[in-house]
């Protein structure tokens, strides 16, 4: 329980924490009080959502510093982000569907469309967790994290 693993799994359950409860929160702004459809919702709240989980996860879940490298961290993250985006859209999609012709109360739509994204990724979750630790943060030894800066990245 004490090793290097251990520990980014436990800082990677904390980042995901923060992100699933801001993009929870970010999608029922979206979906209720702005009146978007619940993909929509899905596709900002996710967005948003997705620029400090990056962050977060390479600095403090991975403990990687310095630039960002493009092909190798900014590229690949952005990718898993927008298949999970588009997994995730089409669950909350087919659940507000579902739920609009089934119950006639906001409240228990609403219900329905944020628990449809949090189920689905926390089934993404633990795949997400072995191609970040084995793929995405690996050290690839001094210098070869030189490209130039990258300001915005986003994921959940």
């Amino acid at each position: 329980m004490r090793t290097p693993d251990f520990a980014k799994l436990w800082r990677y359950v904390a980042v995901s924490g923060i992100s699933t409860v801001l993009s929870l929160l970010m999608l029922y702004i979206f979906y209720r009080p702005v009146g978007l459809s619940a993909g929509w919702a899905n596709v900002v709240a996710t967005v948003i959502a997705t620029v400090p989980s990056y962050y977060l996860n390479r600095t403090w879940a991975w403990q990687r510093s310095g630039r960002s490298h493009f092909r190798r961290e900014v590229l690949p993250f952005w990718v898993i982000a927008l298949i999970s985006l588009g997994l995730s859209t089409i669950v909350v999609r087919f659940a507000a569907h579902e739920a609009d012709h089934h119950l006639h109360s906001h409240s228990a739509q609403t219900a329905v469309v944020l628990a449809a994204n949090f189920f689905t990724y926390g089934v993404m979750w633990v795949g997400k967790f072995v191609l970040f630790n084995k793929v995405l943060f690996v050290h690839h030894g001094k210098g070869e994290d030189s490209e130039s800066p990258v300001v915005l990245v986003p994921s959940k």
